[in-house]
């Protein structure tokens, strides 16, 4: 039952990717739920004994102390965690004792701090989301102004709360570091499970692919997203020995099984060779891929399942008599091969960058840019809460922050999702009352709502845009009772997300090239990877034609179903749709000439 809601799930996760939409159901940590529902309910239980609702502070320090634990080996979460407890405790001191000096002095010191946290963070590796953080302590500080000896309460009891998270993180509640590595490595499998579950019940009925389809190749795309979301994870733990060592030959495994599905999918679709043997090869590549993701739910690992699993592939190899379905089987045994035992020379390695300067150059170029972009943002929010008498000004400028955190079709997505999410969660926010009980009951309520909006932060935006909304409402009349608080959460969050749309479109949005050129651009990758198998190059210049016509292709897939690609396909559909079928018959025809050339390399 549990197996078959989460397939449905990765399912709707295929659809939603299509419009950008990220639905992972494998990164549900109920762990990190549970440690956060602690690391909450202390402060939480002071601030309602005490009666002092400047302690509502420690409360949310706990709170985004535990959201600032990334991925990362154990000394770069340290490091991050720290740097944001000491640098929340400036900003907010900063924030709320400058507010009060002037009127409207939100307006200017808001922007001003978050643009300087943004700098900051640009600094930092890894540091993009304790600039995030520390510029939604910013936006909430001046929205608190207060003279300095009261900012100064404010600011301690910021600390408290974030220094019990930070221990209770890094001492008394320690999770696995390699975990989020174990989660991507499934999620990875899980795509590959479903994409070769498809193709073993083809048998002999025709590929639905042959035909453009509303959903053509989304196997592909799913798999070729949760690869590139498993690296973006890898890259943090660069060096690292042990599980991240494991993770790298997983990842390299990975993508040796995606290009022997790519090869067969498209042999599928072109009907490629007797049918008896792609049937018989696509049962025996989803066997394999099931036990590899069998194994990846094991708490321990089964090697000797996974040697099977190669034997029983290279049997399947010398039962073909196809080069291309004989180079997909001696593809799996290669990767299985690879799982059970490790060669240092295959491990994919993150790819490091022409320039590490220029590289730097652009990254500072970007901060910059986004920095200016949050300002704008913030400065349309204040002048909105002005004039129409906004009643927490500061949730509409933590949207502008959280929203606003990339391109356009980044911030795009998050603008639909938190609005969304907070009109779904402003709606049942509105019976939280009905708890009754006292402060103890919704206290309760909180530290649950705590708790799952913390398991579900990586699995969808929408939803746990959804729970915040419901706790922040809590929260909020807990500590400062008013009236209206879950309808103002709603109005302010859209208001913040329309803000942050208009911020990007209005300081130098960045569209990237057009969706035309993008397909071009990856039909030339995967034609020079084509003609990279075809002139016998060496297998390493092969490889990296293979990996770099794949991300042209992940760009060009994104960039079709972002906002520029669906208003260019209004006025283009046919020939963008075309162009697109073009690219994914080149890329699945140059993966099976690749091999091909695979099957002729002698037995080992």
């Amino acid at each position: 039952m549990a197996h078959g809601v989460t397939r449905a799930l990765r399912m709707l996760g295929r659809r939603l990717e299509l419009r950008s939409f990220n639905l992972a159901p494998e990164h549900l940590n109920r762990a990190e739920g549970y440690r956060g529902a602690v690391a909450v309910a202390l402060p939480l239980a002071l601030a309602i004994g005490t009666g002092r609702s400047e302690w509502g502070w420690a409360v949310y320090a706990a709170f985004w102390t535990c959201l600032c634990d990334v991925p990362g080996p154990d000394r770069l979460r340290r490091r991050l965690l720290g740097l944001f407890v000491v640098g929340g405790m400036a900003v907010a001191l900063a924030g709320s004792w400058a507010a009060s000096i002037a009127p409207h002095a939100a307006m200017i010191v808001g922007p001003l701090l978050v643009f300087l946290a943004t700098m900051a963070a640009a600094r930092l590796p890894f540091g993009g989301l304790v600039g995030t953080l520390c510029g939604v302590v910013a936006v909430v500080a001046v929205g608190f102004p207060h003279d300095l000896a009261a900012a100064a309460r404010l600011a301690t009891a910021f600390f408290a709360g974030g220094a019990w998270s930070y221990v209770l993180i890094n001492l008394l509640w320690r999770i696995d570091a390699a975990d989020p590595l174990r989660r991507a490595t499934r999620a990875v499998g899980a795509r590959l499970l479903d994409m070769a579950d498809d193709l073993a019940g083809l048998r002999e009925r025709p590929h639905r692919d042959a035909q453009w389809r509303s959903d053509h190749a989304e196997h592909r795309r799913a798999v070729r997203l949760a690869i590139e979301r498993f690296r973006d994870v890898l890259v943090r733990f660069e060096g690292e020995p042990g599980p991240a060592a494991l993770a790298r030959r997983e990842l390299a495994a990975a993508e040796t099984i995606f290009g022997a599905l790519l090869a067969l999918d498209q042999a599928c679709i072109d009907r490629w060779g007797r049918v008896e043997e792609r049937v018989a090869l696509a049962e025996a590549c989803h066997r394999a891929v099931a036990l590899w993701c069998a194994d990846l739910r094991r708490r321990h690992r089964a090697e000797a399942m996974l040697a099977e699993a190669r034997t029983t592939m290279r049997r399947i190899q010398a039962d073909m008599t196809d080069p291309v379905f004989r180079g997909c089987a001696a593809a799996f045994g290669d990767a299985f091969a690879l799982l059970t035992e490790g060669d240092a020379e295959t491990e994919a390695h993150p790819t490091a960058p022409a320039s590490e300067a220029e590289a730097e150059t652009g990254r500072r170029a970007a901060m910059v840019r986004q920095g200016l972009r949050q300002a704008g943002g913030l400065i349309m929010v204040y002048y909105a809460a002005a004039t129409f008498g906004l009643g927490y000004p500061y949730w509409a400028a933590m949207a502008v922050i959280v929203v606003l955190q990339g391109d356009v079709r980044v911030t795009w997505s998050r603008c639909l999702e938190r609005i969304l999410g907070s009109l779904l969660g402003g709606v049942l926010a509105m019976t939280l009352p009905l708890l009754g009980g006292g402060p103890v009951v919704p206290a309760l309520a909180a530290v649950v709502l705590t708790a799952i909006t913390m398991a579900l932060r990586s699995v969808n935006y929408t939803i746990f845009v959804m729970f915040l909304t419901m706790l922040f409402v809590l929260v909020t009349d807990m500590l400062h009772p008013g009236v209206g608080i879950a309808s103002a959460r709603v109005v302010d969050n859209v208001v913040g997300s329309v803000a942050a749309l208009l911020a990007v479109f209005a300081f130098r949005p960045d569209f990237g090239p057009p969706l035309p050129r993008r397909i071009e651009a990856g039909i030339d990758a995967h034609r020079r990877y084509g003609e990279a198998v075809e002139s016998d190059r060496p297998i390493a210049a092969i490889e990296a034609a293979r990996r770099a016509a794949g991300r042209a292709s992940v760009e060009a897939e994104i960039a079709a179903h972002d906002l520029s690609g669906w208003l260019h396909r209004l006025i283009r559909r046919e020939a963008d749709l075309a162009a697109l079928q073009d690219m994914r018959n080149l890329a699945g025809r140059a993966a099976m000439a690749w091999h091909a050339r695979m099957s002729t390399r002698p037995e080992e």
